[in-house]
């Protein structure tokens, strides 16, 4: 069930106080914006604003660089623990956000370790190839290839899975997605138990109220998505880049996590509105006030904290359910 957004004076959106200080020092910055850098500038302008926006990384027994193999070489993985051994149990994969143009195992660090001590589950992240280096689908094929790897419980992981969790914020909650979808149609090793999708794309449609409401000002810019979506360069209505388009009748239960300010929130309902309607289970958080890609920021915005408790919460909930 979405929360409750409260009221606005003069029909304006909502905005958290927090929200509205980190809007406010972003926007009176005077840097270019990252449609005018060119990709390399903006990965780096992606990690500065993590150094300034993100809490510190929690420590962890277990942080673990290893390699899943690819169809266009060894695509880089990190595991994270909270415990040195665990028995068996389900695993937690992440994919990170950015467009599929930015960002890393770097820029998602901090939560990673953050979603592993909160759950008390293995959590591997995975560093699939970007655009416009490695257009689509050159992520969806790392981010299928990773995931298949892992539900074999390879040596190299140290871990027996039984189950897998697929998580990802922004572009990364769009590959959470498409990889479930991927292993619905052709199961892995184990199955999808739980999938928790962060402010996902789930279509190319231009005429989301949102996009026009929030796409200046509100952190992720329409000018950024555009060279984003040109970078990328996915077929129309491909339901491997587009997974709204995709049937959804089989689908696991999901933790479907909105942004109220977010340019693409209303892609994220729709796909939401589709699970509903195919009659798969979903939980469904818009977190209001808030905006896009607030994991990451929160240090600057600490209410994203709670709000991703919020979220850890459900997800504990869920997976309490199938036991």
């Amino acid at each position: 069930m979405a929360d409750a957004t409260p009221t606005a004076p003069d029909n304006a959106p909502y905005v958290r106080p927090d929200v509205q200080g980190f809007l406010d020092l972003l926007n009176g910055a005077g840097t270019p914006p990252m449609s005018a850098l060119t990709p390399a500038q903006a990965r780096e302008a992606y990690v500065m604003m993590g150094t300034i926006g993100e809490r510190d990384p929690l420590p962890l027994a277990v942080i673990r660089d290893l390699a899943a193999p690819g169809a266009a070489g060894p695509i880089p993985l990190r595991l994270y623990d909270a415990r040195e051994t665990r028995d068996a149990g389900p695993l937690v994969v992440f994919y990170h956000g950015g467009g599929f143009v930015i960002g890393d195992l770097e820029t998602h660090h901090a939560f990673c370790t953050e979603l592993a001590a909160a759950l008390d589950l293995p959590v591997v992240a995975v560093d699939y190839r970007l655009a416009p280096e490695h257009p689509f689908p050159a992520a969806p094929d790392d981010c299928e290839a990773a995931t298949r790897w892992l539900a074999t419980s390879p040596a190299e992981l140290g871990r027996t899975v039984t189950g897998l969790i697929l998580t990802g914020d922004s572009a990364g909650g769009n590959l959470t997605i498409v990889t479930t979808q991927a292993l619905m149609a052709r199961p892995a090793a184990v199955p999808v138990v739980l999938q928790v999708p962060f402010y996902p794309l789930s279509d190319d449609r231009p005429d989301h109220a949102s996009f026009a409401q929030f796409g200046d000002g509100y952190l992720l810019t329409a000018d950024t998505m555009l060279w984003f979506a040109n970078g990328y360069a996915a077929t129309p209505g491909d339901v491997r880049a587009f997974p709204l388009y995709n049937d959804h009748a089989h689908t696991p239960p999901t933790v479907l996590v909105t942004a109220g300010l977010d340019p693409i929130r209303d892609s994220g309902r729709v796909y939401g509105a589709a699970l509903i309607h195919a009659g798969a289970p979903v939980h469904f958080i818009e977190v209001p006030g808030i905006v896009h890609g607030f994991i990451q920021f929160r240090k600057a915005m600490p209410s994203a904290q709670d709000a991703c408790q919020t979220v850890f919460a459900a997800i504990k909930h869920q997976l309490a359910a199938l036991t």
